[in-house]
């Protein structure tokens, strides 16, 4: 059994206010192999009163983005050595595969050193010209972030809605999932080890009760929210009431089109990966793959193949391509839409069920459903599973169509032989991001986020930056230069 005694609140290890346990429970063993103390409201209310504190009266807003990105940059050192750690141990709290973990968590801890550099050549302060003189615009830190992150890729959100705001002289609340809270703690450890002030980081773990007294407290300036489209609404009310700044990136129902000049050697794994990633949990993937009617039947051959050959089993093992589910609930959940795939006339190509060969574990086979139509619940909602629909479409304006027909807009895909003609096409789909062929997904380093009802605002790149100031405007009088 894995046991943490002691929350991280305050950039210090303290105990909890309350009796209660949160238990991980594995979703490969189905059995309990960790715990951590249930946080509170009452621990919520002592992370922000020394957040607040931290940032008026303590060292780290005063520092240099430099500096306080040396302290980052050694945190990052700490962490590299543990990345194989940190894998294996999000894989037994939710059953991501380690090909997909791995890799994602190597480079969530390689982000860190790419921030610091960005964030210490990031402008902070303009003059510009005003009609009665200059006017000096600077970006202040906002203050006192609360970041809630997801299960599926814990320590990758974690530190990816940390490290900007942290590097911008904030104080950060993080709340990880009741799922996933064991790896974040590795994150703490590296920052106590490297030097973090007093009071900067909170990571509290617990339920929706801790959520929302983050979201709606007073003392709180900004959200940074990652979760279900359900969620994110009531986050969005909650942090109304008091005009906090707020970042929702929520869910997806994101389309592949496949164009018909396509070589489908050459794109066919880029699909699978675009489309069935992380055990089919990952908001961005394109669970909608739209084929040409003339190349359907084709297509379809091709990645039912490619589907079948995916092995499901133990996450740990390098060759499995296909974990668990990371919760019970999870599984109930994707069941219940493969159920609903067959009633509304769709027809499963492949998968469909449970592993025979599988007895423990909350696995679903990948499953491919064709025969798709636009109105069917499972086009239209999202899984979050190892679930892929195929839908028809005639010519490119169709296929375009098609895939704005969502209530969803977070990601997308465009695989062709022709790169003018995919970029045309990428530009009319309606979501906040897409790629076309192998470039990476989520932005692929630009600003990421969607539109409608997956989300509202941008994390990441120049757009996420600036989510962490607020801006002033100091007129000067005429003919005054300021020297700094």
């Amino acid at each position: 059994m894995l046991e943490r005694q002691e929350l991280f609140i305050a950039s210090r290890w303290a105990k909890p206010q309350g009796n209660d346990w949160l238990e991980v429970v594995s979703p490969i063993t189905e059995k309990v192999f960790g715990r951590v103390p249930l946080a509170t409201p009452d621990d919520v209310d002592v992370a922000v009163a020394a957040a607040r504190t931290a940032f008026a009266e303590g060292p780290w807003r005063r520092m240099s983005v430099a500096e306080r990105g040396e302290v980052l940059l050694r945190a990052a050192d700490i962490l590299q050595g543990q990345v194989d750690d940190m894998a294996h141990l999000q894989i037994d709290e939710m059953g991501s595969p380690l090909a997909f973990m791995g890799p994602i968590t190597g480079a969530a801890v390689a982000s860190i050193r790419a921030e610091v550099a960005e964030m210490v050549a990031f402008p902070t302060a303009e003059l510009r010209d005003g009609p009665a003189g200059k006017v000096l615009v600077e970006k202040i830190p906002v203050g006192v972030v609360v970041a809630i992150i997801p299960w599926n890729a814990p320590v990758h959100s974690l530190i990816g809605r940390m490290v900007t705001p942290l590097l911008a002289g904030c104080s950060v609340i993080a709340k990880p999932a009741p799922e996933s809270p064991l790896s974040c703690y590795h994150v703490a450890e590296a920052l106590l080890q490297a030097g973090l002030p007093e009071g900067v980081l909170s990571i509290i773990p617990g339920g929706v009760e801790v959520g929302e007294r983050m979201v709606s407290h007073p003392g709180v300036d900004r959200i940074s929210f990652t979760g279900s489209t359900v969620a994110g609404a009531r986050v969005a009310s909650l942090a109304a009431d008091s005009f906090k700044s707020v970042t929702l990136e929520l869910g997806g129902k994101s389309a592949a089109i496949l164009l018909d000049d396509a070589d489908l050697g050459q794109h066919l794994p880029r699909i699978i990966e675009s489309s069935l990633p992380n055990n089919g949990q990952l908001c961005f993937a394109t669970t909608r793959l739209l084929v040409p009617e003339s190349r359907h039947n084709e297509v379809v051959d091709a990645v039912v193949d490619a589907v079948s050959a995916m092995r499901v089993g133990n996450p740990h093992d390098a060759g499995v391509a296909v974990g668990p589910l990371a919760a019970r609930r999870q599984r109930d959940r994707v069941e219940r839409y493969l159920d609903l795939g067959r009633s509304e006339g769709a027809t499963v190509a492949v998968g469909g069920g449970r592993p025979a060969d599988l007895d423990t574990g909350w696995f679903i086979e990948p499953t491919v459903f064709t025969g798709v139509t636009p109105d069917m619940t499972i086009a239209r909602e999202e899984i979050f599973g190892p679930v892929l629909s195929v839908l028809r479409y005639t010519d490119d304006d169709h296929a375009v169509q098609l895939a704005n027909d969502s209530e969803y807009g977070l990601g997308g895909a465009v695989f062709t032989d022709d790169l003018d003609r995919g970029l045309a096409v990428a530009r009319q789909v309606t979501t906040g991001t897409c790629r076309i062929n192998e470039a990476p997904p989520g932005g692929g380093g630009g600003p990421f986020g969607g539109v409608r009802r997956s989300g509202l605002g941008r994390e990441r790149a120049r757009e996420g930056r600036d989510n962490c100031y607020v801006l002033r405007s100091i007129a000067l009088p005429k003919g005054f230069i300021p020297t700094v």
